[in-house]
C-alpha cells in the first residue's frame, strides 16, 4: 500500500500490559476518567474502554455492551453529575447497546456516529459474517459529522470521520488535552480488524494517513491502553499492513489461489480461533489489491470463497 508520504521502518510494539481491571474506575487526567466492562476477550482485549469527559457536566464515549452492571457502575462513578452527552465512536455491540440504558437512566442525548452500514453492498449470494456484532437498535438523537463538536465546562469533543474498521466510525479529538479517543481505529494492543463488507482496507488506510497529520500526543482507545507515541505507531501500523501484503503476493507467487490457502502460512502462530477473522482481513486486502489492478479474482467481485491470481 503505497503512502503520500515517506517512510521508514518502523516496529510495531504493542502494549498488552492489562492495566486496570475491569469495573475498577481509573483517573486518567485532570478531565477523563475510565471504566472498563466486563467483556473481556481475545476480540476485546480487557473489555470496552468507557470514557468519562470533564466534571460536573459530562460526556460518557461508547458506554459499552448490553452489560446492565456495567451500567450500573457508570452510574454510580457519576454520581451526583450530569450525563449531556453519550458519544458513540462506532456501532459494534461491545460499545453502543448500553447507550440506550444510560440514556433512560440520566435523560442524557445519544450523539457520535450514524447508523450502522456496511462499507460496500452485499453481491449476490454474498452472507455478511459480520451480522450479529452490529448494533441495528442504535438510535442517535444527534449524528455528527467531520468537525462537529458537542462540549461542556472546559472540555470539547470534535468529532473526526475514521472509517474502516466501520463505514461509520468517528475518532473524537479533546482539544483541552490534545488528546483524540480513537475508538476501534488505533489500539495499543493489536491492530485493527478490517473485515468486509463492514469495514474496508481503502477507507482504513486512508483514515490512518488522516491522523498522520494531527500532532495529537495520546491515543484513548476502545479497548486496552493508550497509545502514548501516535505517529510512531501510525507509522509502524502502516509498515505492518506492507508486510502483510507482501505476504499474501508471496502467497500467490508461491502458487496460493484461495483464502483459505493463505491464511494458515500467514497466520502461523494465531489461535484456531481467530482464523477466521484473519480470513476476513486477508480478503480486505485483496480488495485493495484487486481494485488497484495488482491481483485479480475469478469473481466479479472478490469474496471469501473466491479465487485469486497475480495479476
Amino acid at each position: 500500500m503505497t503512502s503520500p508520504t515517506p517512510e521508514t521502518d518502523e516496529p510495531l510494539d504493542f502494549d498488552r500490559d492489562p492495566g486496570a481491571a475491569s469495573g475498577e474506575l481509573v483517573q486518567l487526567s485532570p478531565l477523563v476518567r475510565r471504566l472498563i466492562a466486563g467483556n473481556g476477550g481475545p476480540m476485546t482485549f480487557t473489555g470496552t474502554c468507557s470514557y468519562i469527559v470533564g466534571r460536573g457536566r459530562i460526556a460518557i464515549i461508547d458506554p459499552g455492551p448490553d452489560d446492565p452492571g456495567h451500567v450500573e457502575r457508570l452510574l454510580a462513578a457519576i454520581a451526583g453529575e450530569t450525563v449531556t452527552d453519550i458519544v458513540i465512536t462506532h456501532t459494534h455491540r461491545d460499545h453502543s447497546p448500553a447507550a440506550r440504558e444510560l440514556k433512560a437512566a440520566t435523560g442524557a442525548r445519544i450523539v457520535g456516529c450514524g447508523l450502522h452500514r456496511p462499507a460496500r453492498e452485499l453481491v449476490l449470494g454474498e452472507i455478511n459474517p459480520l451480522d450479529a456484532s452490529a448494533d441495528r437498535d442504535y438510535a442517535p438523537d444527534l449524528i455528527m459529522a467531520e468537525g462537529d463538536a458537542v462540549s461542556g465546562p472546559g472540555w470539547t469533543l470534535e468529532a473526526l470521520e475514521t472509517p474502516g474498521h466501520t463505514a461509520n466510525h468517528l475518532a473524537f479529538a479533546l482539544p483541552e488535552e490534545n488528546t483524540l479517543f480513537s475508538g476501534d481505529h488505533v489500539m495499543a494492543w493489536s491492530t485493527t480488524i478490517v473485515a468486509p463488507p463492514d469495514g474496508s482496507m481503502v477507507a482504513y488506510m486512508a483514515s490512518i494517513e488522516k491522523l498522520r497529520v494531527r500532532e495529537d500526543r495520546l491515543y484513548w482507545p476502545g479497548h486496552g491502553g493508550p497509545v502514548r507515541e501516535p505517529q510512531r505507531f501510525l507509522r509502524g501500523l502502516v509498515q505492518h499492513r506492507r508486510l502483510r501484503e507482501a505476504a499474501i503476493l508471496s502467497r500467490l507467487q508461491a502458487g496460493d489461489e484461495t483464502i483459505a490457502e493463505m491464511v494458515p502460512p500467514i497466520y502461523q502462530e494465531l489461535p484456531p480461533r481467530l482464523l477466521g477473522a484473519a480470513s476476513l482481513s486477508v480478503l480486505a486486502q485483496l480488495e485493495d489489491l484487486v481494485e488497484r489492478g495488482v491481483v485479480l479474482c475469478n469473481d466479479a467481485s472478490p469474496l471469501l470463497a473466491s479465487r485469486y491470481r497475480l495479476a
